[in-house]
């Protein structure tokens, strides 16, 4: 309930008229039933937009820490993600993706969409990174279809660091077909199969983008750009 009071109090006639984003391809998510769509993540933005611009409900699985934060800051980051309806998870490795897989698979069947980001993080470089194979895990054990989506002009309108979006930058989400995944049907803990489904996810993600693929881990790869970023600042010093 809280969720449709912000998003059609507040997102609907509030955010949606100030940035008018865009959807292409909505008739491909599935009217009732539980799904997953799988996005590219270009902005802290996404989480926003891709709820705004389709009908259905959708959650998202968040990183703990946004729920606990002090002060009217906290408070209001809270608020936010309750907002746009994410779902609060322990990350990282072990027990705490674990139970982000087993959240997510409860919140499929239960008849809901439930957005991820295969990724994992947001694009250092506007460019798209190696999938983590919970997504495929997820749709394979609870038997859900794979939506894929393509966010557009969301890293332009807010850059990692900004904000607040430019509305000077048009930004919307492109929706495809359902992933075909049925050869990996019930083979969910068959670990070739899992990267395989990913590797075809992020495939169909690639071609909705037009983002340049590239097979590394966004993690590392935005892990060693900080650490030549810095290495460049501390010898400028």
């Amino acid at each position: 309930m809280y969720y449709h009071a912000f998003k059609y109090v507040l997102l609907g006639p509030g955010l949606k008229v100030y940035y008018d984003p865009w959807v292409e391809g909505e008739e491909n998510i599935p009217e009732t039933g539980g799904a997953l769509l799988a996005s590219n993540h270009l902005s802290f933005s996404d989480s926003v937009f891709l709820p705004l611009v389709i009908k259905r409900k959708l959650v998202f699985l968040g990183k703990e820490e946004y729920f606990t934060g002090k002060g009217v800051k906290g408070w209001a980051t809270k608020a936010f993600m309750e907002g746009v309806g994410t779902i609060p998870v322990k990350r990282g490795g072990g027990r705490g993706s674990e139970d982000a897989i087993r959240t997510g698979i409860e919140v499929v069947k239960g008849g809901d969409l439930l957005g991820i980001y295969p990724e994992g993080t947001r694009s250092p470089d506007g460019k798209l990174y190696r999938g983590k194979t919970g997504a495929a895990r997820m749709a394979l054990e609870a038997g859900v279809p794979v939506i894929p989506v393509a966010m557009i002009g969301t890293d332009k309108a807010q850059p990692i660091g900004q904000r607040v979006p430019n509305r000077a930058f048009k930004v919307g989400a492109r929706i495809g077909p359902a992933v075909d995944l049925a050869e990996f049907a019930g083979r969910h803990d068959d670990r070739e199969a899992l990267r395989a489904a990913t590797d075809r996810i992020m495939k169909a993600i690639q071609e909705l983008s037009g983002q340049e693929y590239v097979d590394k881990d966004a993690a590392i790869v935005k892990r060693g750009l900080e650490k030549a970023q810095k290495a460049q600042e501390e010898g400028t010093e």
